[in-house]
């Protein structure tokens, strides 16, 4: 089994697949369709991805607006800080975020559902990041918002000058992004 917590934007889940130990190493179950959607991640998901990156690299904060992608995010080597950040303009919750450490240690995951933009900034020396969608890529339904908004104000673990794409260096604020209506 695995238990499931809601973060502070409950629409966001933190889940944690049981592990088992022993002297060889462990085993996690790291999906299944029927126990997922019986703790409320019923998302059908169509396309797996697996990102590696180097301490420091910050990637996001990214969203497609016509084929919007829930995503379950796992790091099956080193660690990561992920962030999910409500891009639903007319939410209760708009422009708010959430976070959790995720790590080859803990094994956990992070569901992010449609109309929430993700990000994550590597805190090992490396980091290799997979994570399931529920729509496929679509070149040219790319949006994001720079991932340093002080309106957001995600609080990124301090101590790293992240490395970012130059593409997201000139991402818009959020209040000037596009964003689901």
């Amino acid at each position: 089994m695995m238990e499931v917590v809601e973060l502070s934007l409950p629409e966001v889940k933190l889940v944690k697949p049981r592990r088992f130990n022993d002297t060889r190493g462990f085993f996690q179950q790291t999906y299944h369709c029927d126990l997922y959607a019986a703790a409320g991640i019923a998302t059908r998901f169509v396309q797996d991805n697996w990102s590696r990156s180097c301490k420091g690299v910050l990637r996001g904060m990214h969203y497609q607006l016509k084929n919007p992608q829930a995503k379950l995010v796992a790091v099956v080597r080193g660690e990561i800080f992920d962030v999910a950040v409500d891009s639903r303009r007319g939410s209760s919750t708009f422009g708010r975020w959430t976070s959790a450490f995720l790590s080859d240690e803990n094994g956990h995951q992070m569901f992010i559902p449609e109309g929430f933009a993700h990000g994550f900034l590597v805190l090992s020396d490396e980091a290799d990041v997979i994570y399931k969608c529920s729509d496929f890529y679509a070149p040219g339904d790319e949006y994001g918002f720079v991932w340093s908004d002080p309106d957001v104000g995600v609080d990124w673990p301090g101590g790293i000058d992240p490395l970012v794409s130059e593409k997201d260096a000139v991402l818009p604020s959020l209040s000037n992004a596009t964003v689901f209506a």
